[in-house]
This record gives C-alpha cells, structure tokens and sequence, in this order.
C-alpha cells in the first residue's frame, strides 16, 4: 500500500498543477471579456474530449512498457511504436479540433462568439500535436516506476500557461492564450522527453514503422480512448438534461459537476499507479491484491473529500457561487453527488485494471452497456423528476459500471500467467 501511495502522490499533483493553469485561463478572459471566456467554453467543448480520448490511447500504453522496469532500456522499440500511435491520435484530435469553429455555426452559436476563436482553434491543434509528439512519455515513466518525474511537466506546463496567459490573453485575446498553450506544451513535452530519456538510460531515436506491435498497443490504447469519449459524450448529455430543469438546477448541476472531478483526482491518480503493479502480477492472486489495494485507497480518498464536504459543504459551495438558491440546491444534493463519485472512484479502478491486463476492450463493452442505459435515461428521468432523478441515474449508472467491471476484472485477472493472457 507504501508504494503505491508513493507513486500515486506525484501523479496526484501532477494533476493539480495542470488543473491550476486552466483555472487561470478562465479566470483572465473572465476578467478580459465575456465573449472571449464564451468563445473559450465553446472551444473546451471539444477540446476536452480530444485531449481526453488522446490521453486515454496513450495511457493504453502501461501493460507494455511495465514488464520492463528492470531493464528500461529493452522498452525502447516499444517506446518507438508508442510514439506512431501516439501521433496517430494527436492528427485526429487536433483535426476535430480545428473542425469546432464550422461545429459552432452548425449549432447556432453566435456569430461573434465563433468570430472571436480567431486562431484558437489551430493554436490548440498545434498543441495536442505536441502533446501527442511526446509518444505517451508520462504514461511510460509510471510503467517504469518513476512517476516523480511525471510532476515535473505537468508543473512546467501549468507554469508557463499561468504566466503567460496573464501576459498575452489581456493584449491579444484568445490568440494569447493559443499561443500561450502551443508554448506550455512545448515546455512540457520538452521535461518530459528529458526525463524520459533519462529514465530509458538510452536516446531513443525513430525506426521504421513496426505495424503488427503498433496494432497490438492499438487494441489496447483505442478502446480505452473510446471509453473516455463516451463518458464525456454521456456526461454532456446528462449536463444538457439538467439544463432543462431550470436555471437555478442547472447552475448547481454545474457545480457539483466541477467538484466531482476534483474528488475524482485521487481515485484516477491511485488507479493510474496500480497499472504497473497489476501487469507485472505473476498469478492472479497478485493481479487482485495490486487491484484490491487500489481499491480500498481510492474509496478512502473519496471518502476523505466526502467527509470534508459534508462538514465544510457550505462554505465550499460559496467559493463556486454567490447565489444562495443555488447553493442551497446544491448542498441538498450533495449526498447524492458523493454517493455517485464512490462508485465512480471503485469503478474507475476496476476499468484502469482491466487495461492492466490488456483487455480495455471489455472495459469500453462495459461502459456501452452502463453509460448507454444512462445516455436513454437522462432526458426522460429529468423531466419526470428532475434534479434529483438525473443524480439518483448517474450514481446508478455507476454503481452498476462497479459490478459489471468488478465482475470483468476478476474473470480476465485469472488468466495472468497463461499463455492467452501474455499474448
């Protein structure tokens, strides 16, 4: 348990650090002006997702890399595939990216909210490129034991967009903050490539293309990415549902949305750190021992966030809004809110370890069956009871995504060892 909260810790606030450079951004063009943060929601509506199903792929990446972290320097032909695959998924993020201003007509978005993208959008493609460019570096350090060195991008990358940002986006609006983000991720990629190399113990170098290994990371990475595009598709949709419950509704909506994925840090960095451990087990005993422990630390962080939000709701939900209303609807759902993010946390766990094993195709067969009873559920259970309905759906939908990823995991976990589960 030691060690796994000392890999998950970095990873933790690695996550905190990127969190802080977003918050700044909205925070200036809030100050700046209010088209420009309408402008930047509108382009976050697909660039979160993008960077999310990319992120996703690359993080298919741990079950390979692992087994070599005693020998680093043998993963290097695997790092090599990883970065084809990885540009692979960056071209198309940053190709939906680049499509958000025509989206954003076809939507009837304003006419001068879609002028004010300006160059945004091939900014912030320029970027997943980047990020892309980097072949899934973050994802491979943890594989390899070494998640401290994950922190430091993620802080060169919160850094350099904080200040920035403050100091392009007042003169040169979103264009400032495009350029702001390409010149973060430049400063990430470039720690992390560093690190990376350090790690490896060797430069890394380009080769040919190998396609059949390329395919074999890509059944893993791909339905992963897709997993993650769903839950964000579905979440949109549960988002849209409450909008139509009424404004003060949606406002706390937005709210306790915003506080979820913070809880959910704690849980996606322990799960994050499992994924090594789960795939270096040489039985299924230790499979599930490395899987259980994860288990139980993600829950106790997501009751730690619980308890404090039950003690201090109030004043927390004050820091998000200033409308009473909202924050007393919000306060009133707050149980139900937590009670979805504990079967969020254990179920998000299951699914990291089932990619563990190689098998996030399960996981994304999990998440149709799960996250689609809730796609049908979300408009019809807001009309009928509301709020309150949508929330009691989301914790459902969860807890039943636990059960059936608990179940998969267990049954895929008792091949570790064989034959079917190394090939």
């Amino acid at each position: 348990m030691i060690v796994l909260l000392r890999a998950a810790l970095p990873i933790f606030l690695a996550m905190v650090t990127g969190m802080v450079g977003t918050l700044v951004v909205t925070s200036v063009l809030g100050n700046h002006e209010t088209v420009a943060l309408a402008a930047f929601a509108v382009m976050t509506a697909v660039l979160n997702p993008a960077t999310a199903a990319v992120q996703g792929a690359l993080r298919g990446l741990g079950p390979f890399v692992a087994p070599y972290r005693d020998d680093p320097g043998a993963a290097v032909p695997v790092v090599r595939d990883a970065r084809w695959l990885s540009l692979a998924t960056g071209t198309l993020g940053a190709l939906a990216v680049l499509c958000v201003p025509a989206l954003a007509r076809v939507s009837g978005v304003p006419g001068e909210v879609v002028g004010e993208l300006g160059l945004l959008p091939w900014l912030l493609a320029a970027y997943l490129l980047v990020f892309a460019s980097t072949g899934g570096a973050s994802t491979i350090l943890v594989a390899l034991g070494r998640s401290r060195d994950v922190l430091w991008a993620n802080l060169a990358f919160g850094l350099v967009l904080s200040a920035l940002t403050a100091l392009l986006a007042p003169r040169l609006g979103l264009d400032g903050v495009g350029l702001a983000w390409v010149a973060a991720g430049v400063a990430a990629a470039v720690v992390a490539s560093l690190n990376l190399r350090r790690a490896l113990g060797r430069p890394i170098g380009q080769a040919r293309p190998r396609r059949a290994e390329i395919v074999r990371l890509a059944r893993v990475s791909v339905p992963l990415a897709a997993t993650v595009l769903i839950k964000f598709g579905v979440l949109g949709v549960v988002t849209f549902a409450a909008s139509t419950t009424g404004a003060r509704d949606t406002a706390a909506h937005a709210v306790l949305t915003t506080l979820t994925g913070l809880i959910m840090m704690a849980s996606l960095s322990v799960a994050q750190a499992s994924v090594p451990e789960v795939a270096r087990a040489g039985d299924p005993a230790g499979a599930r021992r490395a899987n259980r422990t994860a288990a139980l630390l993600a829950v106790a962080g997501t009751l730690t966030a619980a308890l404090a939000l039950l003690l201090f709701g109030e004043e927390v939900l004050g820091l998000f809004t200033g409308d009473v209303a909202v924050r007393e609807r919000a306060l009133g759902l707050l149980p139900l809110m937590l009670l979805s993010s504990l079967a969020d946390a254990a179920q998000a766990v299951q699914g990291v370890g089932l990619t563990a094993l190689k098998r996030s195709g399960a996981s994304l067969a999990y998440f149709v069956l799960g996250y689609g009873a809730l796609l049908a559920a979300a408009v019809p259970v807001a009309r009928t009871w509301g709020i309150i309905g949508l929330w009691v759906a989301m914790a459902a939908a969860n807890g039943l995504l636990l059960v059936l990823q608990g179940a998969g995991f267990r049954r895929h976990s008792a091949r570790v060892g064989t034959a079917e589960a190394v090939a």
